[in-house]
């Protein structure tokens, strides 16, 4: 059950998908003068080498973080995302990546909270290394799918919970919606960020027709694909479907999604579709 590591996958095109869209919703929450939360039930650790075992067994961020990270032609909405990226390594080189966690650390305020779950003992280990030192970070130990229900509403009534299990196994398919579910009935004001891998199995669309059915006034969706379902490289895309989305990010994903999809397109093959409910 928690043989899943991220650290094989950092900097891939589901990583870039994922934080280029963090930080547009970091960077939208911050821009009222009042506090908020970012809670991940599935936080990893925190930050990951490009030059570890783990990594150059992949490589998976060659066709995936470098290939945008230099490039002087990537939208100008990329720029958060990117600056996060070179605070993390302290100049122009590419050694390390960070993740979600990390990357809410340095966006969030001294008022804002950022709460945290991993189960993996390596990973929970290194989380607290990366990040435990912070009087406005705490880091929990146990399922974040169970620990969220303590946490909402929070304090201030503005927040961002991104859930992104491994999805190794198949209930956390269903454990998806069901949280999403409990936590709308708590919070339904909150902004929920769900990512998702396209694989060639049914469950990732399946999941989707459910979260779209979900009684929410307003979601969007967005998926990036790098390859053919039928290519055979296992994950060949990613998805994310956010509940309560900033009313901008539709428009600069429009600007961000082109780019993107030519650009960690396998041969030619790179994809994308938006797709949103308004209310």
């Amino acid at each position: 059950m928690l043989s899943y590591r991220h650290g094989f996958h950092a900097g891939n095109h589901a990583d870039v998908l994922k934080h280029i869209v963090l930080t547009l919703i970091l960077d939208y929450l911050k821009q009222k003068n009042k506090p908020y939360w970012f809670i991940d039930t599935h936080a990893g650790a925190g930050k990951y080498s490009l030059e570890s075992e783990f990594s150059n067994k992949t490589s998976e961020h060659l066709d995936g973080i470098k290939k945008i990270f230099h490039d002087e032609k990537k939208p100008l909405a990329l720029a958060k995302y990117i600056e996060v990226i070179r605070r993390l390594n302290g100049d122009d080189q590419l050694k390390q990546y960070p993740g979600s966690p990390w990357i809410a650390s340095q966006m969030l305020s001294h008022e804002d909270r950022i709460r945290l779950f991993e189960l993996h003992p390596t990973d929970l280990t290194s989380l607290l290394h990366a990040l435990g030192k912070k009087h406005n970070i705490k880091i929990y130990g146990e399922d974040g799918f169970q620990g969220l229900k303590a946490l909402i509403p929070p304090p201030p009534k503005r927040a961002l919970v991104l859930t992104d299990p491994s999805y190794e196994i198949k209930n956390d398919y269903l454990k998806v919606v069901e949280s999403l579910k409990d936590s709308l009935k708590r919070f339904e004001t909150g902004i929920y960020m769900v990512w998702c891998p396209l694989i060639d199995r049914t469950e990732p669309l399946t999941m989707l027709k459910q979260l779209q059915k979900l009684n929410v006034k307003e979601w969007l969706y967005v998926s990036l694909s790098i390859a053919k379902p039928s290519d055979d490289i296992g994950m060949f895309g990613s998805y994310l479907f956010i509940i309560n989305p900033p009313w901008k990010l539709k428009e600069q994903l429009q600007e961000i999604m082109p780019y993107l999809s030519q650009q960690l397109g396998l041969n030619g093959h790179g994809s994308y579709e938006i797709d949103a409910k308004t209310s």
